[in-house]
């Protein structure tokens, strides 16, 4: 079983390798790359290796569904800017029968628009928004977990419909006797079975990415590193319309790429503070957020995330902050129980 796993990783990753570079913009439900759930959020919105009871990364790596997760209901809430709000649900259970499954659904809501026609007279309103339903199954040998995600995701403006077909492969190796995991998933692999009325299909969000968690045994921090975009080295964009500063002759200096540059945005960095078993600290940085959306005259933090967890009887309350820019950033909501909790006591 492990032979196979390990034979199944190799030849995606291959195929990953030869792909070809995508361009920002032009691909079809981005909003499938936004992190769902608080804790993803603070680790710095990509992480592929968190191995935790949390329903949540099963959306980032179906590799981390597991024995854990069974019964644990997750409900999130996150507000963007300009009253934008994005919810999700996650559920895990095991059957005897069928195995390891995760459902979720995802809504993304942009709030209601003025419909106006081609002299600015208002004729009503329309509203536009994104959902998708997700279905995750797992197995596991050994260290090794296998999983993988079918998609279904839908993307709607004034009634004009985009439906896409997707799908999520991943793995993970969870070290039986230290807080080690790696995980490796591929990500929305498909195509666009209906593109909107008008226009052309456009590509998947698709994304590569490797990740490893660890905690020192002697420490209460669990670190992780994520490298996201595999499949193209240089990710970074200047903006042709951009003006450099001039040199000694009044010749304009256009900007260059760096190397380290073109390295540190694939990068993301999270850390979780285990202060106890009810209360935890996260925080995260993400270079490539930084970077792109940052202002010439100031950062806002732009790239950086934090977030909390704190325990109370059956539920677990996460709360996660990713900045964006000095206008402002997101906030995450999540509240989560186990099921299984609730039936013990019912049948007790």
């Amino acid at each position: 079983m492990i032979k196979k796993v390990s034979a199944s990783i190799i030849v995606l990753f291959c195929a990953v390798l030869g792909a070809q570079a995508q361009i920002g913009g032009q691909r079809s439900f981005s909003f499938l790359e936004l992190p769902n759930n608080a804790r993803l959020a603070a680790l710095g919105g990509v992480n592929v290796s968190n191995w935790s009871h949390d329903v949540n990364m099963v959306a980032s790596n179906p590799g981390l569904l597991q024995e854990e997760m069974d019964g644990q209901l997750s409900l999130n809430y996150t507000g963007y800017l300009a009253d934008i709000t994005h919810s999700n649900l996650a559920y895990a259970f095991n059957s005897e029968q069928l195995g390891r499954w995760a459902v979720g659904l995802n809504y993304l809501n942009y709030g209601d628009f003025v419909q106006r026609d081609a002299t600015g007279l208002a004729e009503g309103e329309f509203t536009v928004n994104d959902y998708s339903f997700n279905l995750s199954h797992s197995r596991k040998a050994d260290a090794f977990t296998i999983g993988a995600t079918a998609r279904l995701a839908v993307s709607s403006m004034a009634g004009n419909k985009a439906v896409g077909l997707l799908a999520d492969v991943g793995g993970s190796f969870h070290h039986p006797e230290k807080d080690l995991t790696v995980g490796l998933a591929f990500k929305n692999i498909g195509f666009q079975v209906k593109p909107f009325d008008g226009a052309e299909r456009q590509p998947m969000p698709f994304d590569a990415q490797l990740g490893i968690s660890y905690k020192p045994e002697h420490m209460p921090v669990r670190f992780s590193t994520t490298v996201h975009r595999l499949y193209q080295f240089d990710i970074v964009y200047l903006d042709p319309a951009e003006r450099g500063p001039l040199d000694e002759n009044g010749n304009e200096i256009k900007p260059e790429k760096k190397l380290a540059d073109k390295i540190a945005r694939h990068f993301v960095f999270g850390a979780e503070f285990l202060l106890s078993k009810n209360f935890q600290v996260r925080a995260g940085y993400n270079h490539l957020r930084r970077k792109e959306l940052r202002l010439d005259t100031a950062s806002g933090g732009a790239g950086f995330s934090v977030g909390a967890m704190l325990r109370i009887r059956s539920f677990e309350l996460n709360y996660g902050a990713a900045f964006f820019h000095p206008s402002g950033g997101s906030h995450y909501i999540t509240i989560s129980t186990n099921t299984n909790t609730f039936l013990k006591r019912k049948s007790s």
